[in-house]
């Protein structure tokens, strides 16, 4: 069976963006699947699953990133890391 990529644009909604505790937090996430992570803002696409390529993007408070997953648990991976940026990476706002 063919894999095909999906995708889904998300707000950042915490206080402090992308920070280093919240990138952390998706990269442990993005780590639990099989599929290919990525994280794109505006035209930079980086690794879903390296902590300095998410701080590089900056993606601060009200900036949106579109998370993309590739492979065999993709619909999972992606349904959990919108949970976890929509939900401010639980961190209460």
């Amino acid at each position: 069976m063919k894999s095909s990529q999906l995708k889904k644009i998300v707000q950042i909604t915490n206080e402090k963006g992308l920070h280093a505790r919240a990138s952390a937090e998706f990269v442990k996430t993005a780590l639990k699947y099989k599929s290919i992570i990525e994280v794109c803002k505006n035209n930079e696409t980086v690794i879903g699953t390296s902590i300095m390529e998410l701080l590089m993007l900056g993606a601060s408070k009200g900036s949106y990133i579109t998370i993309k997953a590739k492979g065999e648990d993709a619909k999972e991976a992606l349904k959990e890391l919108t949970k976890l940026v929509t939900s401010s990476f639980y961190e209460g706002g």
